[in-house]
């Protein structure tokens, strides 16, 4: 696949950031600076303002004074679902109305995905954290440990994401546990190795930016062996326009916000018709990103 893209920088910095509470200062020119693909944590007794700087960063408390960034971009006056960040909450705050599919589909609805990408994204956020054979349960049917799985499968996503005191319900044999599915998120989760988004037809995937800056359009290139059809990592939602049997696969033409996309797939049971709506997905590692001028790419 080949197509244009354009580069994204996470990470947080806090540029001597000030919050107060009814005349009472909570924070105080806060300096901090945590880097692409960094996990960090806060320590410190309650009331020293742990809670206040994870808000300040997710838009739920406005500074009195300082600015706050995600990546580059000073995000102080953006309103929190224009951050492109995910909180969990210390009470998990799901909703106990709605089965566990529904609310992980929730989180991505209030993120504006594409609605025929919702399926399988909130799918593949329920086998990132295990949480796979609960999709049809509620909430009130869940271990502690289970609901705050949901919660986190709720707020995966590019970019950044907060837990706000992410271990304090559960036991010491839950916390452990947790502790070490936290470790793998951040071990498997495209964006928590690289750091690095890219904005491709309105989708933001997880991709090694390298020299290419913030800003700038690019190309971004996958070979067509190594992108996928269904639910996986940097998900692609898109329409049939054309398809070919080459023996030992069927070569897939996906039209993606005008972009063509190439897919070979092997073992096809059944030719898709065209006009039919599907998903790809490709492996960061799997993607080379090239700078305008550097040539011709193709896939």
């Amino acid at each position: 696949m080949t197509g244009g893209a354009t580069a994204v920088r996470s990470g947080i910095r806090f540029d001597r950031v000030s919050v107060a509470y009814g005349g009472n200062t909570v924070l105080d020119g806060l300096d901090l600076t945590v880097e692409p693909g960094e996990v960090m944590a806060l320590l410190g007794p309650s009331g020293s303002g742990r809670t206040t700087a994870l808000r300040a960063v997710a838009g739920f408390v406005r500074p009195a004074s300082g600015r706050v960034y995600i990546g580059d971009r000073d995000v102080t006056a953006l309103p929190p679902h224009k951050r492109g960040i995910g909180m969990v909450v210390q009470s998990y705050a799901l909703f106990p109305h709605l089965r566990v599919q529904d609310n992980v589909a929730f989180g991505l609805k209030a993120q504006k995905a594409d609605r025929s990408e919702v399926p399988d994204r909130g799918a593949e956020a329920l086998e990132l954290v295990g949480m796979a054979g609960y999709a049809r349960r509620y909430p009130r049917e869940l271990s502690g440990g289970q609901q705050q799985r949901v919660a986190i499968a709720r707020a995966i996503r590019p970019g950044v994401l907060l837990l706000d005191e992410p271990l304090s319900a559960l036991d010491a044999q839950l916390r452990s546990g947790m502790l070490t599915e936290l470790a793998r998120l951040h071990r498997e989760l495209p964006v928590a190795k690289t750091g690095d988004t890219v904005d491709f037809a309105g989708h933001a995937l997880a991709v090694p930016t390298g020299e290419v800056a913030e800003g700038v359009t690019a190309t971004l290139c996958v070979r067509p062996h190594l992108v996928g059809l269904g639910a996986g990592p940097n998900a692609l939602t898109g329409t049939i326009s054309e398809v070919q049997w080459r023996g030992s696969t069927h070569r897939l033409y996906v039209d993606v916000g005008g972009h063509r996309i190439k897919a070979d797939v092997r073992e096809l049971r059944e030719t898709p018709a065209l006009g039919n709506a599907v998903t790809l997905h490709f492996a960061a590692q799997d993607a080379v990103l090239l700078p305008a001028g550097a040539g011709d790419a193709h896939g």
